[in-house]
C-alpha cells in the first residue's frame, strides 16, 4: 500500500511540474502565488487573492482554469450585484397551457469560479457564496442544488482602494483555505514582461489544457492519504493555539495584550491539509515542520484580528504570525 501511495505521488509530482511551468509561462514572476494556489486546490479548498491592482490576480485565475482543465467562469463583483445574479433563479415557463417554474442557473454552476473584487458586493450578496463555499450546494426557492465537482473559489481583493467597499465577514473570510498575498514581481522578471507583452506581437504565450477536473479529485483524494507525522501535527496545534488570547497559559505574551480573536479549529484544519498538498508539490511523501512555517501566513492572516491597542502602538499582524511560526522556521546552511 506505502509502495502504491509513493508511486502515486511521484507521478503527482511530475503532473504539477508540468503545471507550473505551463503556467509560468503566462504569469511571470508570481512562483510562490502559483504554488500557493495550487496548494489551495489540491487541498480542495477556496483562496482569496489580495494585491493591488495590474499584478494578474485575474489572469493567474484564468491561466489556472486553463491549464487544469477546469469549467471557469467570472463574476465582476459590483455593489448593484444581487444574489441571483451568482446562484441563479427561478422564471416562469409557459409550455402547451401549462405554465411551471424552471430554475437558470447561475455562474456559482461551474468548477472555478473567479469572484473579482469580492469585497466591492454588498454583504447580502457574498453571503450568497457561504452555503457554495462550505458546502458545494445552492437553496433556491426550497429546492437545493449541488454544484459542480470540484468546486473552487478563487476571490481577489484590493487591499488599498476600501472606499465604497464591503469588508468580508469573518465567517466568509475562514471559509478560504488561504489568504495569498501577491506583491511585486522581481526587476528580471518584470523585464522579461516587458518583453513579452508589449513588442509588435505579444510573445506571450497562451495557455494549453494539460490537467483535467478528473484528475484533480483523485489527486485531492491522494492528498488526504498522505501520513503527518506527530512533530508536525503538534507544530500545527501549537502554531493556532498559540495565536489565541483565550488559550490558558500562553507563552506568547503579545497574543493575549494585542489579539482580539485568533484561529479556530477550521485554521488546524486548513493546515492539516495544506502541509499535504505542500509536500507532494515539492514531490515528498512526508510533510515537514517547515511546511506548517511556509504556510502560517497564508492560513493565519485572515483568521486572526487585532484590537485597537495593537492599532495604537503600531502592531503589524504579521509580526505576530512571525513570532507564532518562529520555532518552525528552518535552519540557514552555513
Amino acid at each position: 500500500m506505502q509502495a502504491d501511495i509513493v508511486s502515486q505521488v511521484e507521478d503527482l509530482s511530475t503532473r504539477i511540474r508540468k503545471v507550473r511551468a505551463a503556467i509560468g509561462r503566462t504569469i511571470f514572476g508570481q512562483d510562490d502565488v502559483i504554488d500557493q494556489t495550487l496548494i489551495a486546490l489540491l487541498s480542495g479548498g477556496h483562496a482569496l487573492l489580495v494585491g493591488v491592482p495590474g499584478l494578474g490576480k485575474s489572469r493567474l485565475v484564468e491561466t489556472i482554469g486553463t491549464v487544469l482543465g477546469l469549467g471557469t467562469k467570472r463574476v465582476q463583483f459590483t455593489p448593484d450585484l444581487m444574489p441571483a445574479d451568482i446562484v441563479g433563479s427561478e422564471v416562469l415557463d409557459e409550455t402547451d397551457g401549462r405554465r411551471s417554474f424552471r430554475f437558470l442557473r447561475g455562474p456559482v454552476f461551474c468548477q472555478l469560479l473567479m469572484a473579482d473584487e469580492i469585497n466591492r458586493a454588498s454583504p447580502r450578496t457574498q453571503s450568497a457564496l457561504l452555503q457554495a463555499m462550505q458546502e458545494g450546494r445552492v437553496s433556491i426557492g426550497g429546492v437545493e442544488h449541488k454544484l459542480d465537482a470540484p468546486f473552487h473559489v478563487l476571490a481577489t481583493q484590493n487591499p488599498i482602494e476600501q472606499e465604497g467597499t464591503y469588508p468580508l465577514p469573518e465567517a466568509q473570510l475562514d471559509r478560504f483555505l488561504l489568504q495569498i498575498d501577491v506583491g511585486y514581481p522581481d526587476e528580471k522578471q518584470e523585464r522579461a514582461m516587458l518583453h513579452a507583452t508589449t513588442g509588435a506581437h505579444d510573445v506571450q504565450a497562451e495557455p494549453e489544457p494539460g490537467y483535467s477536473a478528473e484528475r484533480l479529485m483523485n489527486d485531492r483524494a491522494l492528498v488526504r492519504q498522505v501520513p503527518v507525522p506527530p512533530d508536525v501535527v503538534d507544530a500545527i496545534l501549537a502554531l493556532v493555539r498559540g495565536g489565541r488570547p483565550e488559550t490558558p497559559d500562553n507563552p506568547n505574551k503579545l497574543i493575549g495584550r494585542f489579539v482580539a480573536w485568533g484561529p479556530g479549529p477550521r485554521a488546524a484544519q486548513a493546515l492539516m491539509l495544506a502541509v499535504r498538498a505542500r509536500a507532494l508539490l515539492q514531490g515528498r511523501i512526508c510533510p515537514s515542520t517547515e511546511d506548517v512555517y511556509r504556510l502560517a501566513h497564508p492560513v493565519l492572516r485572515h483568521r486572526m484580528a487585532l484590537n485597537f491597542a495593537a492599532r495604537a502602538e503600531g502592531i503589524v499582524l504579521n509580526d505576530l504570525i512571525d513570532r507564532l511560526a518562529e520555532p518552525w522556521r528552518p535552519i540557514a546552511p552555513r
